[in-house]
């Protein structure tokens, strides 16, 4: 019994939960969510795959780790002490930016909706609502719209630049074919998309995300009071 308690000890203490983490975001990252398999994660920390079980249960599990480390490291980098719109600013670019570093996070996410890398992000956001005084009937309104804009927008940005990469297609030169084809159509079927043909071939995805969080927050005001 002693020996089977030591050599136990000593599978903890080569093999860490954080390592375990650390090498399946590496995967995740070079190979996107096929790439991680336990048999990768095993060649990569040099191990068997019955010393990682003992951490972690499954690759839904391990997923929704490697998923909740981002998040946190992106809260504690990128959310500091300041104004609660500023803070969700930052909260908001932090998971723009963690997404799109991390093309698999986004999807990662919604997979893992109620579980705690999207309760972080809730709970950030929620606290920053009340601290602008909005009334607590309509607090888990405004933190849903909050939340499934960062999540949806971010996610769908990030899975566009993978299949652009995945594909090998260039932006700029995607975005010209998709706005000289806006410009042809009929103008009075589709006056206004042949309107913003030009803004699609110029625009910016990073602050097209930000305008959309600053309206948002424009749209708090009337809610402090319960206001419609």
């Amino acid at each position: 019994m002693v020996k089977k308690a030591r050599s136990s000890q000593r599978r903890e203490d080569s093999l860490s939960r954080d390592r375990i983490i650390e090498a399946s975001i590496e995967l995740l990252d070079e190979s996107g969510e096929d790439g991680l398999t336990f048999r990768a994660l095993s060649e990569r920390l040099a191990t068997g795959p019955g010393a990682i079980y003992w951490h972690i249960a499954n690759k839904s599990d391990l997923l929704v780790a490697a998923c909740d480390a981002i998040v946190a490291r992106m809260v504690d980098e990128h959310v500091v002490s300041g104004s609660p719109k500023a803070t969700i600013r930052a909260l908001a670019l932090g998971m723009f930016d963690a997404m799109e570093a991390h093309a698999w996070v986004g999807t990662a996410l919604i997979r893992a909706a109620g579980q705690l890398p999207t309760v972080r992000v809730l709970e950030c956001i929620g606290q920053q609502v009340r601290a602008l005084g909005v009334a607590a009937d309509t607090q888990w309104t405004i933190v849903s719209v909050l939340l499934n804009y960062i999540l949806g927008v971010g996610g769908q940005n990030a899975a566009n630049a993978q299949f652009a990469r995945t594909h090998g297609l260039d932006r700029s030169s995607f975005l010209d074919a998709v706005a000289t084809d806006w410009s042809a159509l009929d103008a009075s079927d589709y006056p206004f998309a042949r309107s913003v043909a030009g803004a699609m071939r110029d625009h910016d995805d990073r602050v097209d995300y930000l305008a959309g969080i600053d309206l948002i927050l424009a749209g708090i005001k009337g809610a402090r009071t319960g206001r419609t």
